[in-house]
């Protein structure tokens, strides 16, 4: 991790765009860095979670368990999005997807602890903050409503009902 705040990537970081880059060069020494190679997995659903993740480079997966191996793409995500904030703010700290690296990535970890402490140091920022996570995660729901209705419609032209007709 450099030494040196790069405030110039959190401000690209949509839930940290209104955040004072005063408190953001404070919140830097708190993120922790994550190499990982292509194919490597950085947690499974169901493994517990105490962090989020800002990707800093790479693109990474997000997939949900079907049936034994197999795994529902549910996202492909890149350099600025962020994800594990379902077990930070959630009401159970377990991991709700898979996380796989689908080329090498850099991660920057934040911490429950960590997040907390921003929370309670800079109520202002943290307002901003949580509006731009709000609206992550409404995009995120409206994306995953598009993709069950349409594994719904697959699997009702798999079974030879006509879809199409009412």
């Amino acid at each position: 991790m450099a030494s040196r705040p790069d405030v110039s990537f959190l401000r690209q970081v949509p839930i940290f765009k209104d955040v004072d880059p005063q408190v953001l060069r404070a919140l830097w020494p708190s993120l922790k860095e994550r190499r990982m190679r292509k194919g490597e997995v950085l947690f499974r659903a169901g493994d517990p979670g105490e962090e989020l993740f800002l990707i800093h480079s790479g693109i990474i997966v997000v997939s949900k368990p079907v049936t034994g191996r197999v795994e529902q793409v549910l996202s492909r995500l890149g350099e600025g999005e962020v994800f594990g904030e379902m077990s930070v703010f959630g009401d159970e700290p377990r991991r709700s997807a898979t996380i796989q690296a689908e080329t090498d990535a850099v991660l920057l970890g934040l911490h429950r602890q960590d997040l907390n402490h921003f929370i309670e140091s800079s109520p202002r920022d943290a307002a901003n903050f949580f509006l731009e996570m709000m609206r992550v995660t409404l995009k995120r729901v409206r994306d995953s409503s598009h993709l069950v209705a349409e594994v719904t419609r697959w699997g009702l032209e798999a079974t030879g009902l006509d879809v199409e007709h009412r």
